[in-house]
């Protein structure tokens, strides 16, 4: 999608990747489907666990109802209620944990040992990478090379896909991932050159609420991504809200971070072409009024 407004405002040609129209609402499925379905027949019949706030988990969800495949999500208990209802509806079953006193991954290598499960990552393996990769990819099948791209920073795997993608497919494009201003743990590692892991951070992007990158996604950040960025979350509803008033979709918080960079560097970004991911659209109807009303508007690229 592009927005006319945006490009006049910036003087640049703006393109989005708008993932919050993908099956389950988010990018996430990319990698979700193309890693269980490299899974061996009798790892399929075993099943898988995952860990995630909401996107994966749905993904997950809903890639082992199309593949057969019983699956187990971890999820915090304080997951926005809709993603704890799609996972469900999806046929996930879900485990329900405090993000900030037990630890995810430790609850999903328990379960999956227990049952002989295969673990499913949110973002640090390679097939998820690859996965997540293919809305880059796109991208630039789509508009040609282009001079930068603006992806949300998680826990890297939308990222580092997304960096392989353009040193594939355009490589003088100058790749940037974009955290919420709380949680710049990929910022700090980039700054250190070895990753740095931080306490749960406090945002309303919850898709972001990671504590350290993976050991994949480091590698191929520091080698490949440009910068890293950070966003408000005062920022993000503006996005939010810009998104739903002029381009007429429903974004996430956490699908915002890559708009909010943009609209941060401004005439900086004068005649270039411009990518943006827009990573996902699962948020509630009551969780985003709430949010929009908790801020008064700003101008439309204030």
């Amino acid at each position: 999608m592009t927005s006319r407004i945006v490009d006049e405002t910036l003087g640049a040609t703006v393109f989005f990747k708008c993932e919050n129209f993908q099956r389950m609402g988010a990018f996430k499925f990319r990698g979700a489907f193309n890693a269980l379905s490299k899974l061996a027949p009798d790892a399929r019949a075993r099943g898988v666990v995952a860990f995630s706030s909401g996107n994966h988990a749905q993904a997950v969800a809903l890639a082992a109802r199309m593949l057969g495949v019983d699956a187990t999500i971890v999820m915090p208990d304080d997951a926005p209620a809709s993603k704890l209802a799609a996972t469900r509806g999806y046929g996930g079953r879900v485990v329900t944990y405090d993000r900030y006193r037990e630890n995810r991954e430790e609850i999903a290598e328990g379960l999956a040992a227990e049952r002989g499960s295969t673990v499913v990552p949110p973002y640090d393996h390679p097939d998820i990478i690859a996965g997540q990769g293919t809305a880059a990819g796109e991208l630039f099948e789509q508009t040609g090379p282009l001079d930068s791209l603006f992806v949300c920073l998680g826990g890297g795997g939308l990222l580092s896909g997304s960096a392989l993608a353009a040193k594939a497919l355009s490589p003088d494009c100058a790749v940037y991932g974009v955290e919420p201003e709380t949680g710049n743990d990929g910022q700090q590692s980039l700054r250190q050159g070895s990753i740095v892991r931080i306490p749960v951070p406090e945002t309303i992007a919850d898709g972001a609420q990671t504590q350290a990158l993976g050991r994949y996604t480091f590698e191929i950040i520091r080698r490949d991504v440009a910068d890293v960025l950070t966003a408000s979350d005062d920022e993000l509803i503006d996005c939010m809200r810009f998104f739903a008033t002029r381009m007429k979709i429903v974004v996430e918080p956490t699908g915002c971070l890559g708009f909010a960079a943009v609209r941060a560097l401004g005439p900086r970004l004068a005649g270039q072409r411009v990518g943006v991911i827009v990573s996902g659209g699962n948020i509630d109807g009551d969780r985003m009024a709430s949010l929009l009303l908790s801020r008064s508007a700003p101008g439309l690229l204030d």
